[in-house]
């Protein structure tokens, strides 16, 4: 599987646990030998402006670490490309699930998986899409800039048992007929993470059900990092949820 990965992203750019030294790391130790690195270029400002108002990117220029922000919402933008041919991960930081519109909290900054799909609509290289977002926490800022897109349907799974919430997933995509299905994959809902509630076969299971859903549906699929901080267990459940989607 392609995998969109920058050395940039091994940079600590601030102190919070999405910026954490060894996190891409123990990624990257552990699937390296299995994928194809592909190197992302930075969003364009039209690109990330497409998703957020002048007032918050020039927040984040003045206050916070825009160029690597703005990288990562590149990777995002370049493994949609690549999962409309084939699936494909991106290894981005920092996350964006909570950058809304004009604010932003949680560790992110600007709104990758937002970014990505109004990115490809422009482009008219999609119609729909679908979002599924299994951090442990909810996606906010993605509901927020998206979330009154007719083209665009937005889940957080929440069931409080492993087998519940791998079912709720494919009840989500039973059936779902669009062109690209993006995952927001937050890894802290692991039994060793901050949720503790899956197990790492389970993001194998998922991304199974993602990928058949893309087929059926003759569309693609692809998946960008957003939480997950437990350094011995985030690779090992990153590279399931890579196998379940190259099944």
């Amino acid at each position: 599987m392609k995998v969109v990965f920058h050395k940039d992203f091994y940079q600590v750019y601030t102190s919070d646990p999405a910026a954490e030294a060894g996190r891409m790391e123990a990624i990257v130790e552990v699937i390296g030998s299995d994928v194809e690195f592909v190197t992302p270029e930075p969003a364009s400002e039209a690109e990330i402006a497409a998703a957020h108002t002048k007032t918050h990117v020039d927040y984040v220029r003045e206050n916070d670490p825009y160029s690597i922000a703005a990288l990562a919402a590149g990777g995002a933008i370049q493994a949609a490309r690549i999962g409309l041919e084939e699936p494909a991960f991106g290894l981005i930081r920092p996350p964006g699930h909570h950058a809304s519109s004009y604010s932003s909290w949680g560790f992110c900054y600007f709104n990758n998986m937002a970014i990505a799909l109004l990115a490809l609509r422009e482009e008219r290289l999609i119609s729909t899409a679908l979002v599924l977002d299994i951090d442990l926490h909810f996606g906010d800022g993605t509901v927020n800039i998206l979330g009154d897109k007719d083209w665009v349907k937005i889940h957080n799974p929440s069931e409080r048992s492993r087998e519940e919430y791998v079912r709720q997933v494919g009840h989500i995509l039973s059936g779902v007929q669009v062109d690209l299905i993006g995952i927001s994959a937050g890894f802290d809902n692991h039994i060793d993470d901050w949720g503790g509630l899956l197990e790492t076969e389970d993001y194998s299971s998922i991304g199974t059900i993602v990928r058949q859903a893309a087929r059926a549906s003759g569309g693609g699929c692809f998946a960008i990092l957003e939480g997950g901080y437990n350094h011995d267990v985030l690779g090992h459940n990153v590279a399931a949820l890579i196998e379940g989607l190259s099944s």
